[in-house]
């Protein structure tokens, strides 16, 4: 298994690129990062076969129908967020949709919209020749998610960060639930992981349970 990552130009979300021989999936394709996936993509000789989302907020969306429709693929999430894909706006603040800087009529959604279940948390999903274990991660949204493509490395979307955890202010947020999740998921994956969050540089589970404060033992 191998991963890229594209920074995205709207609030730096991190979009990833992981394949599997020529396979490959494209996870939180953000605002502006379509040319670059299809630049790497098209130029390492790949073959899209989805495009998911650790969430659904704009930020990790935004390209999404883009990429699904030059690619004819269909986008992935978690059912509890597939509402979100309609109004990309729509469950976000106007203070964050003004810093977002995007505007309504540009929004494409995806054409075909597959959500995934997690019957007792969690779920192996398949493309071509790229699996992933999906751990659902409720609290910044209900529909939040951990993807690991092997046993190296999780993609943490907007849960964990370096040093921190995603805001739960927003629709569909809760304090309460996100303290489940820190507490009965993201405490539980294996500590050598490494950690591609939604926002940031990369970490490491083992240390963000040493030193991450939203992590500490209560």
């Amino acid at each position: 298994m191998k991963l890229r990552v594209v920074v995205a130009a709207v609030f730096g979300t991190n979009c990833c690129v992981v394949s599997s021989g020529t396979d490959c999936v494209v996870v939180d394709a953000g605002a502006g990062v379509a040319d670059a996936v299809v630049r790497l993509v098209d130029g390492e000789g790949l073959t899209p076969r989805a495009v998911l989302a650790t969430h659904g907020h704009a930020d990790h969306t935004w390209d999404a129908g883009e990429l699904c429709a030059r690619y004819e693929v269909p986008m992935h999430l978690h059912e509890a967020d597939a509402y979100r894909l309609a109004d990309p706006f729509g469950t976000l603040s106007p203070a964050l949709e003004e810093a977002l800087g995007l505007h309504r009529d540009d929004y494409r959604a995806p054409a075909v919209i597959e959500p995934f279940a997690t019957p007792g948390g969690s779920a192996v999903l398949t493309f071509g020749r790229v699996t992933l274990h999906a751990l659902h991660a409720p609290g910044h949204t209900e529909g939040s998610t951990l993807y690991r493509p092997d046993d190296e490395v999780v993609l943490t979307g907007d849960v964990l960060f370096a040093g921190s955890v995603g805001r739960t202010d927003l629709h569909g947020g809760s304090g309460q639930v996100m303290s489940e999740t820190l507490r009965g998921v993201v405490r539980a994956l294996d500590p050598g992981l490494s950690v591609v969050p939604g926002h940031g540089p990369a970490t490491t589970v083992a240390r963000e349970l040493a030193t991450n404060p939203f992590l500490a033992e209560r």
